[in-house]
């Protein structure tokens, strides 16, 4: 339990990290690159909470999207972050990552981040 714990807490900092990247390019006017540090940080918060629910860390983007509904379906209060997440996959992964069409509201939901990760966090036990 103690290595999850630990992965736990690598993968909740990882995204933090992520984050803040996500913030020092949108700083700069690099929207397209901070959407994808959102996303990745949005991931990677997703992939703790499914792992400190379950005991097995999610291997792919598909996996995370799979674990996050079945845990949804099973614990109400999860179902909070699905339509959070699916934005910021279509959104900033998506539309503004792939396509490069990043309007005006990506900035506001990279700022937003840092709840989705508070969120991931309180419901994985660490808030």
């Amino acid at each position: 339990m103690v290595a999850t714990m630990d992965r736990i807490n690598a993968l909740f900092a990882d995204a933090r990290g992520m984050h803040r990247s996500a913030l020092e390019q949108l700083a700069t006017g690099d929207v397209r690159d901070a959407a994808e540090k959102a996303w990745c940080a949005t991931k990677r918060s997703t992939d703790a909470l499914v792992l400190s629910r379950t005991g097995d860390e999610p291997e792919t983007s598909s996996r995370t999207t799979s674990a996050l509904l079945a845990l949804a379906r099973e614990y109400d209060e999860v179902e909070t972050l699905v339509g959070r997440y699916f934005t910021r996959s279509q959104v900033l992964h998506g539309m503004c990552f792939y396509d490069g069409v990043c309007d005006e509201d990506v900035p506001r939901r990279v700022r937003q981040t840092a709840e989705y990760i508070d969120e991931a966090e309180k419901l994985a036990g660490r808030g």
